[in-house]
């Protein structure tokens, strides 16, 4: 029986590798040389395979949610205010349009209207 010289490498560049990588490699491999464990190979590509879709579908997920996320927000707060001005008792404002002016004084308001809660 003849070893090619690609195969003796291989092996020598093996046993440099960590033992988790080296056991991994025997299983995932097994069968292509001897044919005995064939099914086993099977298994473990169907089984990395499998793997592969679970994490590419979670990062696919998640991404997707993060967007969905990021958009909810944008548009909750583009309808909902950011603040909302009462009298101590949360009664009616008794000068609304004073309040408007007074808030439409400070430069990080962008805008201010009236509004009635129920």
């Amino acid at each position: 029986m003849s070893i090619s010289i690609f195969s003796k490498l291989s092996r020598q560049a093996r046993s440099k590798w960590p033992y988790e990588w080296a056991l991994g490699w025997r299983y995932t491999r097994a069968g292509r040389a001897t044919r005995r464990n064939g099914f086993i190979s099977f298994i473990s590509g169907v089984s990395m395979l499998g793997i592969g879709l679970g994490v590419a579908a979670l990062i696919i997920v998640l991404s997707v949610m993060n967007g969905f996320q990021k958009e909810v927000r944008d548009r909750m707060l583009s309808v909902v205010a950011h603040i909302e001005i009462f009298t101590p008792g949360e009664d009616a404002l008794p000068d609304p349009e004073r309040t408007l002016r007074e808030a439409r004084q400070n430069k990080s308001v962008v805008g201010a209207a009236p509004f009635s809660a129920t």
